[in-house]
């Protein structure tokens, strides 16, 4: 926002010392995280740059990791199992998280409050405590899908890594829907109830468009937790359920390769379009609640 003409010198002062020290708090958050994109194109096979990086000579960039990435079975396999771990996961957080948050909106219910905050808990809690807490819940669950249900091996450590990461992608949904609910006209699901519809058609046709950038921005969180948690994945997964943070991870331990920071970058891409989506998804909430003009 401009400065008016008519402002002082101290609120001159203030106004371009204020866009100074955020330009340099952007600076720090930022600056490590695109320092690895230039890396991840060089023609070398060390975490280093190199003379010929900083001269431009030829040869010393190349998307030989790039390539390594998209051809390599570890990588690709990696890639496979992260989708098909955070889509179901964020498929059963979206759901779980729009119902509570459905229900936690009601002024009737008693104790909202505390059920909010258990509800939340896994953005809280250290998440080490948190993976520990579900291997020895889950670990009892696989024994009984293994032992009793007869489910094979490989089929239970996938159940149970899609279980541990909805679980810590409910807590965002919770919070964007609740959010958006906020304000929300409680005269419109009765109307609707005095026009014949019940709760389920109330909810689809009456709530639902009006909470959907809430619930998408909620699922858009879910999924990038998801896919890019380390924690549980190392304490709860086992080899068949190696996901693309697992494989960077386990990469970083025991060969160290510049294809790392090619799939580091992908990512980094990956969630810059994420948050711009949800810049876009916040933006038309709040003209659809009138908040901004259209």
């Amino acid at each position: 926002m401009a400065l008016p003409p008519y402002a002082s010198t101290g609120q001159k002062f203030w106004h371009y010392s204020f866009r100074m020290l955020c330009a340099v708090i952007f600076f720090f958050l930022v600056a490590p995280i695109f320092a690895i994109i230039p890396l991840s194109f060089s023609g070398g096979e060390y975490f280093t740059y190199t003379e010929e990086m900083l001269t431009f000579s030829d040869g010393a960039y190349s998307l030989k990791h790039y390539e390594d990435a998209l051809t390599n079975p570890e990588w690709t396999t990696a890639v496979w199992n992260s989708f098909r771990i955070a889509i179901p996961a964020t498929m059963i957080a979206v759901t779980l998280g729009t119902l509570a948050a459905m229900g936690l909106s009601q002024s009737h219910v008693p104790g909202r409050r505390a059920i909010m905050a258990i509800l939340i808990s896994p953005m809280i809690v250290p998440l080490i405590i948190s993976a520990l807490g579900m291997f020895f819940f889950y670990s009892q669950l696989g024994n009984f899908l293994e032992d009793t249900v007869g489910l094979s091996q490989g089929l239970v450590e996938y159940i149970k890594v899609v279980l541990a990461h909805s679980v810590l992608g409910v807590p965002f949904v919770i919070i964007t829907v609740t959010a958006t609910l906020v304000g929300f006209d409680r005269s419109l699901t009765r109307a609707a109830a005095s026009m014949g519809a019940g709760p389920v058609r109330t909810f689809f046709k009456v709530q639902m468009p009006l909470i959907l950038p809430g619930v998408i921005s909620g699922a858009l969180f879910a999924f990038i937790t998801s896919f890019d948690e380390v924690v549980v994945i190392t304490i709860i997964g086992s080899q068949k359920v190696q996901t693309l943070p697992w494989q960077m991870f386990v990469g970083l331990r025991e060969q160290i390769s510049l294809t790392i920071l090619a799939v580091a970058t992908m990512m980094v891409i990956l969630s810059i379009l994420l948050l711009a989506t949800l810049e876009l998804l916040r933006r038309r909430n709040e003209r659809i609640r009138g908040l901004t003009p259209g």
